[in-house]
């Protein structure tokens, strides 16, 4: 099978060399960045490299037409009219972008060209969302489901104590995008960074939580009256975020001169801060997960907990986030091309955790590759 990867970075090179270990799949990788498509090229010779600018839906309908699966790792703001584009190929797909727009806007039209599209392959929105879709079947009644999880360098280095293990400009969009959230039943939209709180991990130690739009369709496939998400970093994070959002740093309103041009305060913050946020050679990162749901079985209160630790793994040079997000990918890929799945529509990764056989082979692929998930059930009073 031909396999057309879109996006060659921090977590699309990854998802390139998981599939191209295997001689059923044909690998191509497609990506603006000349620099980018070298380096994979580099670690993985048996890789078929396209230069192209992604940026153009149309460019996108045509390069997916020569292939047979797809896998879109672009950032998120190119997302949504990436998956409309591909979805316009007729091409069935796996994606990990964390976009804004509501991913079963394209539902009709992947059911009108017959496209099965598994949207959000990440670690969550993602493996999580498998995981916590399949604790909730378990359950008679779920009274809540609270996630933390969060991608963060190894060693602490000021003063931005913060490296980016996925694209930065979505990064950036965790600060600025309103959290929504359930509470009582009913959806609650509160700032991003908003009620702060610290959380103690044995792996890692004490880091602070902030509330941020990751709950996603959960809100839409799972009957809970109380679920949120929050984001995981080191303490002190929160504040130097809060004051460069507020003092107008992290704006996409083209207000400035530049060079004649018209630009962004983020366009331009973007050109100072992510050189600061990008992983060094070999640095290591970590990736923490949890989701704690609980309700009732068989008449008696539950507890179901859902943990994973990650690390960047030095004998492949894949850090954890490109790990624990692009092996759920491939993984979703595996089983579409296995026609194990094969759902017409979009299908949010819940989806797969109504199906044992899914939730199965994604546990088990990532286990094989180290990505460890550990779930325990507990009576609670």
């Amino acid at each position: 099978m031909k396999v057309i990867v879109l996006g060659a970075g921090l977590v699309g090179g990854p998802i390139a060399r998981d599939l191209a270990v295997e001689d059923q799949f044909d690998v191509s990788v497609a990506d603006f960045s000349t620099l980018a498509l070298a380096r994979l090229k580099q670690q993985c010779s048996d890789i078929t490299t396209i230069q192209k600018d992604l940026s153009f839906p149309d460019n996108v309908t045509e390069l997916v037409s020569h292939f047979d699966l797809v896998v879109s790792a672009v950032p998120g703001f190119m997302g949504f009219e990436t998956a409309k584009a591909i979805i316009k190929a007729g091409k069935n797909c796996a994606c990990i972008s964390f976009y804004e727009e509501d991913p079963f806007e394209l539902d009709q039209l992947a059911k009108e060209n017959g496209v099965t599209m598994v949207m959000d392959c990440g670690i969550y929105p993602g493996m999580g969302s498998v995981l916590i879709m399949n604790a909730v079947q378990q359950l008679d009644m779920v009274d809540s489901i609270l996630t933390f999880v969060g991608g963060l360098p190894e060693i602490r280095e000021w003063p931005s104590e913060y490296k980016a293990v996925f694209s930065p400009i979505d990064v950036i969009e965790e600060y600025i995008r309103p959290a929504r959230y359930i509470e009582n039943g009913k959806e609650v939209v509160r700032p991003a960074l908003s009620d702060p709180e610290y959380i103690f991990f044995p792996e890692v130690g004490t880091l602070e939580a902030f509330n941020t739009d990751g709950l996603r369709t959960l809100a839409q496939t799972i009957d809970a009256p109380n679920m949120k998400e929050k984001t995981l970093r080191y303490p002190g994070h929160i504040e130097k975020m809060a004051i460069l959002r507020e003092l107008g740093f992290f704006s996409k309103e083209k207000t400035l001169e530049f060079n004649g041009s018209k630009v962004s305060p983020l366009e331009m913050t973007g050109q100072v801060l992510f050189p600061n946020w990008q992983l060094k050679p070999g640095e290591a990162d970590i990736t923490i997960f949890q989701s704690v749901i609980e309700g009732t079985k068989n008449g008696q209160k539950v507890r179901y907990t859902i943990d994973m630790n990650d690390r960047y793994c030095p004998e492949t040079d894949i850090i954890s986030m490109a790990r624990t997000t692009g092996y759920t990918a491939t993984h979703a890929l595996r089983l579409i091309a296995s026609g194990t799945y094969s759902h017409v529509g979009i299908s949010p990764p819940e989806y797969l955790g109504k199906r044992a056989e899914c939730v199965s082979f994604l546990k088990q692929g990532l286990e094989e590759r180290g990505v460890v998930y550990k779930e325990s059930m507990e009576v609670i009073d």
